[in-house]
């Protein structure tokens, strides 16, 4: 009787399974059906029913190209002249240019907050960390009561920000890059 009633209750859910990825195959169960042909041959694929040739843009018939003689060659066209030149009143306004680059000290850029926190002297000895190993970096130390706030270089883009603070992160805790507004000119 035990064997029966296994035998009867296997093969339900083995059957569900087989319906179940027989329906979700390309083309559904009918596709496998339609495939096969009585004595053993096969049909050609049905084409898809969908006609969208009533949505397609018309294109222009293609120009009708003139009939070229073979024997002749085509000549290389003649190069303009170049128009680059520099003129007087171009080199004024680059001359000015110039000068009003020379005058900008500040640009917008990023700095590493390296230190945020109530003791000073913790803040200067991290100072003092990172001053000695890159002499090079610009530190700026603020305190706005009771924070004290250690900031370290100059940087134009964030990329150079992120390899400074790869290059601090055995001295500090924590380094932050923030966006601000840093010195271009170190040299006065």
């Amino acid at each position: 009787m035990m064997k029966t009633l296994l035998l009867n209750v296997v093969p339900a859910p083995l059957l569900l399974l087989l319906v179940a990825c027989a329906g979700s195959a390309p083309g559904g169960p009918r596709a496998a059906v339609a495939d096969t042909l009585p004595g053993g041959k096969t049909a050609a694929p049905a084409p898809p029913t969908d006609d969208l040739r009533a949505y397609r843009l018309p294109l222009p018939p293609a120009p009708a190209l003139p009939a070229k003689a073979p024997a002749a060659a085509p000549k290389p066209a003649a190069a303009p002249p170049p128009t680059n030149h520099v003129n007087a009143q171009m080199e004024q306004r680059l001359r000015d240019q110039a000068v009003t680059n020379q005058n900008v000290k500040y640009a917008q850029g990023y700095r590493l907050l390296v230190y945020l926190g109530l003791e000073r002297d913790q803040a200067m000895a991290i100072r003092r960390a990172v001053i000695s190993r890159y002499p090079d970096e610009t530190d700026y130390l603020s305190f706005k009561a009771p924070v004290y706030r250690l900031y370290v270089g100059d940087y134009l883009t964030r990329l150079d920000a992120a390899r400074a603070r790869a290059r601090l992160r055995g001295l500090t805790q924590r380094a932050e890059v923030e966006a601000t507004q840093v010195l271009i000119n170190k040299n006065p």
